[in-house]
């Protein structure tokens, strides 16, 4: 079993709030808001198909895009197939993340016709802290979901958000998706924004957080692959070799390997990180992520606060800025260039 990290540019759209469960720990406030038609989500996919196309031709970047969409639930869009074919007919890797409980042998078929690239379906822990999180019979309906996928032949990603509530199932996940014959399993952590502030007092501290990520790189074997895009996660594999200096290179994606549309077409850093920087009705992608002063502060080491400004592996991670914004903003200091309060390097 390995432990990677994705660095490559995504675009990740929420074509939808709308949702079928209400997660306890969602970092979302649910609800309706004016969503993209067809229409402009296929003008959005081309806008930046030419804006990448321009950065391999002026800067000589070679890319590997794709577009992760997801909601609220994304399969409650009627025209989510003509979407997922507009993304992969534009030359771009297709992924779907969903709850799973609406997906149907007949769906699962369609998505692998479209030649989708994975998909990632949420699974909290086993059945009751599940159930506790995402609602009663959201497990059973969740893993028959996954079944139709894998019978489709497509890969399939099993993601939990870990807190206080479920860390310590984690090993439970593994032999789960071990069982159903899952390529991978992903872990994020608790954002606590949206319903998910609610469950600020399930935030693990540093110190256990630490002990958790100890014991998922200690898994080994299985043919699984665990998977996350935690910045401080992929730190603790990494030696300590001083300084790395001022200019973001990795970790966190905000401002540096992605951007998020929102179902209104806001543009903001990430998915987890609602700052809105833009929108892609009336604004250049491209303009907003070469001149936006959000992305710039994001990517300038001189403006992070405690622990994150003065770490000598800020190039290279720099925190979750989603959870150091929402955790500061508990605080009342809605700080975006806050440390991470759970980071356990150094």
């Amino acid at each position: 079993m390995s432990i990677s990290q994705e660095q490559e540019f995504f675009i990740q759209w929420h074509l939808t709030e709308r949702c079928n469960l209400r997660c306890s720990h969602c970092y979302q406030a649910g609800g309706r808001s004016d969503e993209l038609g067809f229409s402009e989500v296929e003008d959005v996919i081309k806008e930046v198909s030419v804006m990448l196309r321009a950065w391999t031709g002026e800067y000589g970047i070679s890319f590997s895009p794709g577009f992760n969409i997801t909601g609220g639930e994304p399969l409650l869009r009627k025209d989510l197939f003509a979407v997922l074919d507009s993304v992969g007919s534009s030359g771009f890797d297709a992924f779907l993340l969903t709850n799973g409980t609406l997906v149907t042998s007949e769906k699962a078929k369609q998505l692998a016709a479209l030649a989708v690239k994975g998909v990632q379906v949420s699974i909290e822990g086993p059945e009751a802290i599940h159930d506790s999180i995402r609602g009663k019979g959201s497990f059973s309906a969740a893993i028959k979901g996954i079944r139709h996928l894998l019978d489709a032949g497509l890969p399939v990603t099993m993601n939990a958000t870990l807190s206080g509530i479920n860390a310590a199932h984690f090993i439970d996940m593994v032999g789960l998706a071990v069982s159903l014959g899952v390529q991978r399993l992903g872990f994020s952590r608790l954002v606590p924004s949206g319903r998910g502030r609610g469950l600020i007092d399930r935030m693990m501290p540093a110190d256990r957080v630490a002990e958790v990520y100890r014991e998922i790189f200690s898994f080994s074997g299985d043919g699984l692959d665990i998977v996350t895009g935690d910045p401080i996660a992929s730190q603790m594999s990494v030696a300590d070799d001083g300084d790395s200096g001022p200019v973001a290179r990795s970790g966190c994606a905000a401002a540096i390997s992605g951007l998020t549309f929102l179902p209104d077409g806001a543009i903001v850093p990430c998915r987890r990180l609602f700052i809105p920087i833009g929108n892609v009705r009336t604004d250049s992608i491209r303009e907003v992520w070469a001149s936006s002063p959000v992305l710039d502060a994001l990517r300038d080491r001189s403006g992070y606060k405690g622990k994150c400004g003065s770490c000598g592996r800020w190039a290279d991670c720099r925190g979750c800025r989603a959870i150091a914004y929402a955790y500061s903003c508990s605080k009342g200091k809605d700080d975006f260039l806050a440390e991470d309060p759970q980071c356990f390097i150094g």
